[in-house]
């Protein structure tokens, strides 16, 4: 199968509770989002309400494109997103931007990410 999609007209926006989307392109069994983290962001903010676990269950793999980013893990360890970064973020986690940018990540562990559970 060849397939494309424009992510600037994706199949799917899924809006967060505030300060924020993730635009979805998927072709095939290939799943890529672009999430856009609003200055203010967090996710025990603005998508535990969505998502309705304790922290964040997805495994996300991505990179960042722009603004800044901190992930918090169940463990207590936390790591720093910043520009140019390729990330592998396990499961049972917190997260929220930091600063006045907004964090732009394109992720391909989002196929069931910000969706009611």
């Amino acid at each position: 199968m060849t397939a494309k999609q424009n992510i600037d007209t994706p199949h799917e926006r899924r809006t967060f509770k505030d300060h924020g989307h993730m635009d979805v392109v998927t072709l095939g069994d290939f799943t890529l989002g672009r999430g856009v983290f609003e200055p203010g962001w967090r996710w025990s903010q603005d998508v535990q309400p969505i998502a309705g676990t304790d922290s964040c269950q997805t495994h996300h793999t991505g990179f960042c494109l722009s603004g800044r980013m901190t992930v918090w893990f169940d463990d207590g360890s936390e790591l720093a997103v910043a520009p140019g970064d390729v990330v592998d973020i396990s499961p049972g986690h917190d997260a929220w931007t930091d600063g006045d940018e907004a964090c732009v990540l394109l992720d391909t562990g989002v196929a069931a990410y910000a969706r009611p559970s």
